[in-house]
């Protein structure tokens, strides 16, 4: 099994907890509101939401992927970290074992925060994943990031 990793950060003008709270702790509920068109729901599957949890995201009709499901490995609501593996799902391609993911919110001098996020690729034997695919990916990844501070900036009252 081969391992990629790839660290990014996003500045964002939100201030942590309250984008953690958004981007984290309401996201079954504020992901398929926010982007009806690309994610159909959220539901955990087992457990209470903290670790050791397994939730599963579904899809839109009409989007590449049907579903996916993520383990919760931390939730630290304090320093704002939370850490969960994607362990199941068409989104891995048959190419991987599982994409483990570490996400960090910071506050910055302006009153924003920096978001930063690890992602860690785990390959089945003998596959190679391609630096588009992990682009791709990464793309997604901002683009919800992107998502819920535009909501946020939009809703300057909410999770407050």
């Amino acid at each position: 099994m081969g391992v990629v990793t790839v660290t990014e950060d996003i500045s964002s003008p939100i201030p942590a907890a309250r984008l953690f709270k958004a981007l984290i702790l309401d996201a079954d509920n504020l992901m398929p509101k926010i982007a009806p068109q690309a994610i159909k729901n959220i539901e955990t599957i087992e457990g209470d939401g903290g670790p050791g949890s397994i939730k599963q995201m579904n899809f839109a009709e009409g989007s590449h992927f049907k579903y996916v499901k993520h383990k919760i490995d931390a939730l630290d609501k304090e320093k704002l970290t939370y850490a969960y593996t994607l362990i199941e799902g068409d989104a891995l391609m048959d190419k991987l074992e599982s994409i483990s993911y570490e996400v960090k919110l910071e506050p910055s001098p302006n009153g924003g925060c920096i978001g930063k996020n690890i992602s860690t690729y785990h390959t089945k034997p003998g596959v190679e994943i391609k630096e588009e695919e992990i682009k791709a990916g990464k793309a997604q990844a901002s683009g919800i990031f992107k998502a819920v501070e535009a909501y946020l900036i939009a809703n300057p009252d909410t999770y407050v």
